[in-house]
């Protein structure tokens, strides 16, 4: 398969693979329905389901943003249901947004200042239809907001130390910032992916605007052949060779929808596995097709050998030839050289 290593490059490098067919996609909603109900159980989504911004799909925003200094930049909330309280730039995106522009909006609405959006730091999932992009940049220019300038969006802006001394909106937001600082301190400049030093952080991974019609996950698993320890790619190959494809089901968690997925190709007996965290995003507001769709390109290790490991489903296992399969090792072995994926409810 000579496209296979341009494929996995493409995706490490948080490059689109194209549009994701009807062919393309190995469990669609319509399938999943029909397998659900086979099973006697009546579907929760109908199987037409379209993501819209605003009507099925409720995307946010939420920036991360550190000085020189370690300090945070945070909001003083205006809303009157949790007025004073203190919280990270966030919002929701709106339609015609890139998760970018929606970020870079947010910040300016909110601080006063205009940040220039470097990275996405973390995904949160509350369902198939509920996301949070969390993001990272610099500041490039502005003034802070002060009580003086208080609006509908906030009342003021400021550089915070410790966030926990601040009365918070919510505390959910304090594991994102213990990733976005760990990812300042550590995280290289360049060629992030390509050191072989520890800890391996990923470089910059900007979301790719690349439009889809709907919400699907695609899985790149990987597993090791006991004979020859080289590193193997899982490939489908149903219509046309490529990734394993998922539509999200909209009512389901994504660990459901993984873990059904699995169980299509792999049966009811699991073998070991673990998802490692994204690689990419893909998004882009379609005007044409009225949807926002996006695809979760997420890295799946399997700990077992492939000899160990029984398919069902119409997948085979590919070999990865050098040097992308030490690239993949790496990657595999640091937890901070992927994005993490949190199901939360």
């Amino acid at each position: 398969m000579p496209a296979l290593g341009e494929k996995v490059r493409r995706l490490l490098e948080a490059k689109d693979l194209g549009d994701i067919t009807t062919e393309l996609c190995d469990f669609s909603l319509k399938e999943q329905n029909a397998t659900a109900e086979a099973q006697g159980v009546q579907p929760s989504s109908a199987s037409d389901f379209m993501p819209i911004l605003g009507q099925t799909v409720t995307y946010i925003v939420a920036c991360v943003l550190i000085n020189e200094h370690d300090e945070l930049l945070m909001i003083e909330e205006a809303k009157q249901s949790c007025a004073g309280k203190w919280y990270l730039p966030a919002g929701r995106m709106e339609r015609g947004e890139s998760i970018t522009e929606a970020a870079a909006r947010e910040v300016f609405e909110e601080t006063g200042l205009n940040a220039e959006i470097t990275t996405l730091l973390a995904v949160e999932a509350a369902g198939g239809s509920w996301f949070r992009f969390v993001m990272t940049g610099r500041i490039t220019g502005g003034r802070l907001k002060t009580p003086a300038d208080a609006d509908a969006e906030s009342i003021q802006a400021r550089w915070v130390l410790n966030p926990q001394e601040m009365p918070l909106r919510a505390n959910d937001i304090l594991n994102i910032i213990d990733i976005g600082r760990a990812y300042h301190k550590g995280a290289r400049k360049t060629g992030a992916l390509e050191s072989a030093s520890e800890p391996l952080w990923h470089g910059s991974i900007l979301p790719t605007r690349f439009p889809h019609r709907r919400n699907y996950l695609r899985v790149l698993a990987v597993a090791r052949k006991r004979a020859s320890n080289s590193m193997n790619i899982l490939i489908s190959e149903k219509n046309a060779h490529h990734f394993p494809t998922v539509e999200l089901h909209p009512n389901r968690s994504l660990h459901s929808t993984l873990r059904k997925f699995m169980i299509e190709i792999f049966g009811a007996e699991l073998p070991q596995h673990k998802p490692h965290g994204l690689l990419s995003v893909e998004h882009c507001a379609s005007e044409g097709e009225n949807t926002d769709g996006i695809c979760l390109n997420l890295l799946v290790a399997f700990r077992p050998p492939i000899e160990q490991i029984s398919l069902i489903g119409k997948c085979i296992w590919q070999e990865l030839a050098a040097p992308l399969d030490e690239r993949l090792g790496r990657i595999v072995s640091s937890k901070q050289s992927s994005i993490p994926l949190s199901v939360v409810r």
